[in-house]
């Protein structure tokens, strides 16, 4: 590869004056740029990116780790994230599995977003500590490089909960997330508590895995059981979506056997019948104030820790039992 020491001893100058020219620094003439410019295209000089990375120790390049690209959720949550760093001069990259993990600590980004249960609170701390700056969607950590942006969660499974005790549903399952997620975890002591505040009622829960195939699995257990009309709290929307599936073939109804509420509003959600009731947020703007927040942590301008609302929105597949 052709370097600028090469451009240099092409034309006769100094490395700075080609460096200088190449960086649009005004230290040099627009004459001498021009020339410089010129050999530089000649000789076919392509910019060294990890040389660059070194000197000026920014990459502008962040990443998005995630456990999984599955479902229909990552897509606007991506989209905001990208939209956000693109308008403040940086690019996003979408990493998962354990050896991507060192893509932060070898300089290869200048910050990380986290929604990824495969990286552990100490490495992520370890990481924070040194200054690799960090934003977790997907749990709690306090230290001055690392931000937290995250859902209502708790907000959001009251709703839900509530809704189907407001609607007269006496027995109630909840279809959990995976071993290990945050927001799972969140839910469900959500759901345990409003249960609590509302004995005596039936309830029982089943383990799932935010896909469809547990949702499904679910469904099974429940029709296997069935001794009347349940509430249905599935912790996200693709196993909502698993529920229905199930049901397709068999005298059970939504709505009717089996009343239930999601949580993602992702949009196939709007066109199932009958539409499912779920909890709302925007996953787009989630990814952006992300994005937001991450960026004015690596410029240290006071970056936030900040929480994304919730709100329930009402659908048929919820009756009055």
């Amino acid at each position: 590869m052709v370097s600028i020491k090469d451009i240099a001893k092409h034309l006769g100058v100094s490395i700075s004056t080609v460096s200088y020219a190449l960086n649009g620094n005004p230290k040099v003439t627009e004459e001498t740029r021009g020339k410089i410019l010129a050999a530089a295209k000649e000789m076919n000089y392509v910019p060294n990116a990890a040389a660059r990375t070194l000197k000026k120790r920014e990459t502008r390049i962040i990443g998005a780790f995630l456990t999984t690209f599955e479902g229909a959720f990552y897509g606007q949550l991506l989209q905001g994230m990208k939209e956000e760093m693109n308008k403040r001069g940086y690019d996003l990259v979408i990493c998962s599995g354990t050896q991507s993990h060192r893509m932060l600590s070898e300089g290869m980004l200048d910050g990380a977003i986290i929604l990824d249960n495969e990286f552990k609170d100490e490495e992520l701390l370890q990481h924070a500590a040194r200054n690799h700056k960090v934003v977790v969607l997907d749990r709690q950590l306090s230290h001055p490089n690392i931000v937290q942006v995250l859902l209502d969660n708790k907000a959001g499974a009251t709703f839900a909960t509530e809704y189907l005790i407001r609607k007269g549903h006496k027995k109630l399952y909840a279809v959990t997330g995976p071993e290990g997620s945050f927001d799972s975890a969140q839910r469900l002591a959500a759901v345990r508590q409003t249960v609590e505040r509302n004995a005596p009622l039936r309830y029982a829960e089943i383990p799932g895995n935010f896909d469809k195939a547990s949702g499904e699995a679910a469904a099974k257990r429940i029709m296997d059981e069935y001794d009347g009309p349940a509430g249905v709290f599935c912790l996200n929307d693709e196993m909502a979506i698993g529920v229905y599936h199930a049901l397709k073939d068999t005298p059970y109804r939504i709505g009717e056997h089996l009343h239930v509420v999601g949580f993602d509003h992702i949009d196939i959600t709007d066109y199932v019948q009958p539409r499912l009731a779920t909890v709302d947020y925007s996953e787009r703007r989630w990814g952006a104030v992300a994005a937001e927040q991450l960026i004015k942590l690596i410029a240290g301008q006071g970056a936030e820790h900040e929480r994304i609302y919730v709100s329930l929105i009402e659908g048929e597949s919820v009756r009055q039992a």
